[in-house]
């Protein structure tokens, strides 16, 4: 399965902190706000990933992450002039997925949870696409689904009015090979943008289209807003405090999936040497 980060878009809500820099490398608590969806596809199981973001951020996203081969993974980066919307991701990453499933994820969207990385690599398969979705409080601001009573797919709508349920789509998407195809077919919506919704609703049309409802006590956040990335920022701050260990730092995940050895890890951390994100790179070889 090939991965993609959509870190791309202008980040106007978020003005003036993006007007000279990607929303993504912005802190989330102690990372990069880019290091949360990318922890996330290499749970699922992704080892080439594709990276999108602006001319403007692309050199600097480079300098953060390089070429992945320090995790032990591939990362390739694509430019997108302008903002045209998610589905025009899948036409950016149409070589590179090369007709492979695809997980594609949002570079603002986190999740956290016990056994996510095994549960979300049971999402990738060679036919239909999958969406995880969560029970919210205002399904207004998101796409909504609308689930029959044996859990399939009956409608789904971005942003209505009147939701006919709150269960919100997140941001996190797993596409067969034909994902790129259906989005060729897209008009560009009343917003001037290839919707996401618009190839969901393809693949409902065809009856390949499935919804996971995310466990209770998994977490999905989305840091597209001042507040919600504060809120992100502490719950990462309290879990991390509490419990001893990082969210999301990509270095251990890559240790413990054995992407990388002990002596590789060393060499990370010692990138961080001053830092407490240092300290702990280094605390996990026992």
């Amino acid at each position: 399965m090939r991965g993609i980060i959509l870190a791309g878009g202008s980040g106007t809500r978020l003005h003036p902190l993006t007007i000279a820099v990607s929303k993504q490398l912005l802190p989330v608590y102690n990372k990069p706000m880019v290091y949360y969806p990318l922890s996330t596809l290499i749970l699922a199981g992704a080892r080439q990933i594709m990276i999108i973001t602006s001319p403007r951020d692309v050199s600097s996203f480079r300098d953060l992450l390089g070429d992945g081969s320090d995790l032990g993974i591939e990362l390739l980066y694509k430019i997108q002039d302008e903002p045209r919307g998610i589905a025009e991701g899948l036409l950016l990453s149409a070589d590179f997925a090369d007709g492979e499933p695809t997980a594609l994820i949002l570079g603002d969207n986190i999740f956290y949870g016990a056994g996510v990385g095994e549960t979300l690599e049971t999402y990738s398969k060679k036919e239909g696409a999958t969406i995880l979705v969560q029970s919210v409080t205002d399904p207004e601001r998101y796409g909504v689904i609308e689930l029959r009573s044996d859990g399939s797919v009956k409608s789904l709508a971005e942003k209505p009015p009147a939701p006919k349920s709150n269960l919100a789509i997140t941001g996190l998407y797993f596409l067969d090979g034909t994902a790129a195809e259906r989005a060729k077919l897209l008009k560009p919506s009343d917003r001037g943008e290839l919707e996401i919704v618009d190839v969901l609703n393809s693949y409902l049309h065809d009856g390949l289209l499935e919804a996971r409802v995310l466990p209770r006590g998994t977490a999905w956040l989305d840091t597209g807003t001042f507040d919600s990335m504060s809120m992100a920022s502490e719950f990462v701050r309290v879990v991390e405090q509490r419990q001893g260990f990082k969210i999301s730092a990509p270095e251990e995940i890559a240790f413990r999936l054995g992407l990388i050895d002990s002596e590789q890890l060393i060499k990370l951390a010692e990138k961080y040497s001053k830092s407490d994100y240092g300290v702990y790179l280094r605390s996990l070889i026992g």
